[in-house]
């Protein structure tokens, strides 16, 4: 309550926020928000990646090492055997390239009989040599284990005769002093080692859990209406006064403060009504403007629940139907609308006249009366002033069902006859971008905008405050019939 009264202080200058941050807790609400698109993109990611799995060809892998040494090296002459096993390391590395070049792959296709095609032998092998050592390992890899297998192993066996044979040839045709043994033969494979069913489902999720947050996150920039009482706090510093619950029977029962008192809903407005005593704590203060960024976010139906709760209160009540383009305040009410406010304002009837009394001796009001070609420059004429400051003398509380404030003027004009304007702003519907506007255009013309009320909050979520219901029932008390409306 204490936030009311200072926020009601300072109002010029203070209706947004010009540089908020996107704050960690922004991004939070985004993909709160938007938690079925994260959901969704991880498990089509997880999907793709078992998909991509399963349609994918096992390969199988397969290895031989060959050992290569220096001949007539003797066992006890340390130097030539140091000698002998440097030379070794050093020509071994050239093997590597020998391995993968024309002159052993030609006889390897030749041994295998066509099994596997000459120009993709050099794509299916691997050579390597581990460094300080006089090791060769072929690595092959295909689709059939038996033939990967077979690869290497007449990749080793074809490499070892063109070392030996053609290319470290001895003395005058003698031995070759370089000799290659096939010392561990590649054998058939178990198991594939391509696809990886767990990592490529793995990649697959995290790739789509961070597709899903990306576009949660672009959804949750792109999307500025106002989901919670928390977006609202987050683009203007105006204090929300009200929280209205949602309620989908209201066109049923449009007053439900009058049709079911002891609803969620009713109990929203009596708590925005204490809010709104607290800025008429002085004389001056009694006049309000109810208005909304756009059509269709329910100005009409809060004003007029909370002209019915100032009146429960014992407080006495005006309810003015200013908006004289789309008037619905008279339906609402249940009332009369053929004579009202725009016959006054041409002076065709008198105030006393249109004023029509409502429940309890507490509530009048003043419906919109006929549609008139003119209604900004009606309700700017000094006769619209006359009319608020007659219902000023007499009643406690004068609200004024104004028309949104950014498709025509009426509403900053009157904001500037009255001690502050509500704008009432819909979850799911009002844009951020509207609300800031029509803050800035009441606020441009001098008018005060002393709160905002939100309305069809969601009863559960996590951004929005809940409403805690506490149900109470009289035993003895009999199924009520609707009154009238109309004294």
């Amino acid at each position: 309550m204490f936030e009311l009264t200072n926020a009601s202080q300072s109002h010029r200058g203070t209706g947004r926020r010009d540089n908020y941050p996107m704050e960690l807790r922004t991004y939070w609400r985004m993909l709160s928000k938007n938690w079925w698109i994260v959901v969704a993109g991880a498990l089509v990611g997880l999907l793709l990646g078992l998909g991509a799995s399963a349609m994918m060809t096992p390969r199988y892998e397969s290895t031989a090492t060959l050992y290569v040494s220096v001949r007539g090296v003797g066992a006890g002459d340390s130097g030539d055997l140091f000698q002998g096993a440097s030379f070794a390391q050093t020509v071994v590395t050239s093997y590597v390239d020998i391995a993968t070049t024309a002159i052993v792959l030609d006889g390897v296709a030749e041994e295998m009989d066509g099994e596997v095609a000459r120009d993709e032998m050099r794509r299916l092998l691997s050579v390597q040599s581990p460094e300080g050592s006089s090791l060769l390992n072929i690595t092959g890899e295909h689709s059939d284990p038996e033939t990967a297998a077979a690869l290497v192993n007449t990749t080793g066996e074809t490499l070892v005769d063109v070392v030996e044979n053609e290319i470290e040839v001895g003395a005058e045709g003698g031995s070759s002093p370089v000799q290659v043994r096939l010392i561990d033969p590649g054998i058939v494979p178990a198991e594939s080692v391509s696809p990886n069913f767990a990592l490529n489902s793995a990649l697959g999720l995290l790739v789509g859990l961070a597709l899903g947050i990306a576009l949660a996150i672009l959804r949750g920039s792109l999307d500025t209406r106002i989901h919670s009482i928390a977006d609202v706090e987050e683009i203007t510093n105006v204090p929300v006064v009200g929280r209205i619950a949602l309620d989908d029977s209201i066109a049923h029962r449009p007053l439900v403060v009058h049709d079911d008192p002891r609803s969620p809903r009713a109990e929203a407005f009596r708590t925005t009504r204490t809010n709104l005593q607290f800025f008429a704590a002085n004389d001056d203060a009694r006049v309000f403007v109810v208005s909304s960024a756009t059509p269709g976010e329910g100005k009409t139906h809060v004003v007029a629940n909370l002209a019915v709760v100032l009146a429960e209160s014992g407080a006495r009540v005006a309810l003015v139907e200013a908006d004289l383009r789309r008037p619905r305040l008279a339906h609402v009410m249940g009332i009369e609308g053929a004579v009202g406010l725009s016959d006054v304002l041409i002076d065709r009837a008198s105030l006393e006249d249109v004023t029509q009394q409502w429940g309890t001796d507490n509530l009048t009001v003043v419906p919109a009366g006929q549609i008139p070609p003119n209604p900004s420059e009606l309700l700017g004429s000094p006769m619209m002033r006359e009319v608020i400051n007659t219902l000023r003398e007499t009643a406690d509380y004068v609200l004024i069902d104004a028309p949104p404030v950014l498709p025509v003027t009426d509403a900053a004009i009157l904001s500037t006859y009255a001690s502050g304007s509500l704008i009432v702003s819909s979850v799911g519907q009002t844009r951020q971008q509207n609300l800031e506007q029509a803050i800035e255009s009441l606020e441009n013309v001098g008018g005060k905008v002393l709160g905002l009320i939100v309305n069809r909050v969601p009863m559960r979520g996590s951004a929005n405050s809940g409403f805690i219901t506490y149900k109470y029932v009289d035993k003895s008390e009999t199924a009520k019939s609707k009154a009238s409306r109309v004294a």
